[in-house]
């Protein structure tokens, strides 16, 4: 029996698991939303979140005039993610943007199902935060 195990297994070693939602939390960050399996969106979910909360520990912890805590921070969001530019990402927009929230930073919308395998899909996004189109995404959208 499974009692008390509350991680998601999404059909994965812990180590492909691990994998798979640091690099879904790199998408996350750097993309402001991604598009996914409900499943793995409602995995995602805990991981993004408990990324925030460490980046505005890091931002209060720099603030005050701790800096030696604010790079504990960083190095544990780098520790999970291992990507710098998503980490720079996490702490100087996202957390900031975050601040006055005391949790809840992410937003999950449901999509209906894929096409070729009826899978549940969903939508993750930043519920604070305005990530830019990228400038190829944003060319196609104003000639469109």
């Amino acid at each position: 029996m499974r009692h008390r195990h509350k991680t998601k297994k999404l059909q994965r070693n812990k180590a492909q698991r691990r994998a798979l939602l640091a690099n879904q939390a790199c998408s996350l960050i750097e993309e402001g939303e991604i598009r996914t399996t409900l499943a793995k969106a409602k995995a995602l979910r805990p991981v993004a979140e408990k990324m925030v909360t460490l980046g505005k520990k890091g931002i209060t912890a720099e603030s005050g005039g701790e800096t030696a805590k604010g790079v504990h921070y960083r190095r544990q969001a780098f520790a999970f993610l291992r990507q710098k530019k998503a980490v720079k990402t996490l702490f100087t927009k996202i957390a900031n943007a975050s601040l006055d929230r005391k949790g809840g930073y992410t937003r999950i919308t449901k999509l209906g199902v894929r096409q070729s395998d009826a899978a549940p899909m969903a939508q993750i996004k930043w519920v604070d935060t305005y990530i830019e189109p990228s400038s190829s995404t944003a060319t196609a959208e104003a000639e469109a």
